[in-house]
């Protein structure tokens, strides 16, 4: 019942105007984030459609990528998302996410740690525990593939030098960059972290691999330890 009346609301919209009409007429791109997320929501409930519990979720997360971002269960606290709906809402987000990190474009090549932070964080700004992940590089300095190393804790990566250069070796990289996330957000870098990339580097020393650098991401922050002349 109260699925029909939300559908009742929204027919009370001119055709035009409606989320899924105006993205088959006018294509996915002239949609605002409200209609997208409208219809990503499908139905409301009594007495207020799609769009209104869509206009419920920017208000209170304040934009798309917080939305996205939210747990399942920040979301169902919203008047209309059920736990459905929220499930719907992370699918999609993590579909899109998919999508951007399997891209069939060539791997960027990095001149800087700018080009590692444009590459990574979007994906690993946002991780509740440490991640630590590595680019390996050809001779050029284009990305040969990212490699997933290891997750920590909430304020801690372990991994060893061992673990770490193996895929470099395998895959004949000519150099790698470290990558770790802080999930505080402030990527200032810890005694760990700095005495981790000189294990690395030394380490690369003896196999001919050479470590570029070791970038920390933070929440839209990113501090690179060569800048800080770890390396």
């Amino acid at each position: 019942m109260e699925a029909e009346e939300s559908r009742s609301l929204m027919a009370l919209l001119p055709a035009e105007d409606r989320p899924r009409e105006r993205l088959l007429r006018l294509g996915v791109k002239a949609l605002s984030g409200t209609e997208l997320l409208a219809i990503l929501i499908g139905c409301g409930i009594r007495s207020r459609s799609s769009l209104e519990v869509a206009e419920d979720l920017l208000s209170r997360f304040g934009n798309l990528r917080e939305v996205a971002e939210a747990e399942p269960a920040l979301l169902s606290r919203v008047s209309g998302v059920g736990a459905t709906t929220a499930a719907r809402v992370k699918a999609a987000a993590e579909f899109g996410r998919r999508i951007v990190l399997h891209s069939p474009d060539p791997m960027p090549a990095i001149r800087s740690p700018e080009d590692v932070a444009r590459l990574l964080m979007e994906e690993m700004r946002s991780l509740d525990r440490e991640h630590f992940r590595e680019l390996l590089l050809n001779s050029k300095n284009r990305v040969i593939s990212i490699e997933a190393i290891s997750v920590g804790t909430l304020n801690a990566s372990i991994v060893h030098p061992r673990e770490g250069l193996k895929p470099a070796i395998v895959k004949s990289a000519a150099a790698i960059i470290l990558v770790h996330n802080h999930p505080t957000g402030v990527p200032t870098p810890s005694q760990e972290d700095i005495a981790i990339t000189k294990r690395f580097v030394k380490a690369g020393e003896i196999v001919g691999i050479q470590v570029l650098d070791h970038v920390i991401i933070g929440n839209g922050r990113f501090q690179s330890l060569k800048e800080l002349g770890v390396l």
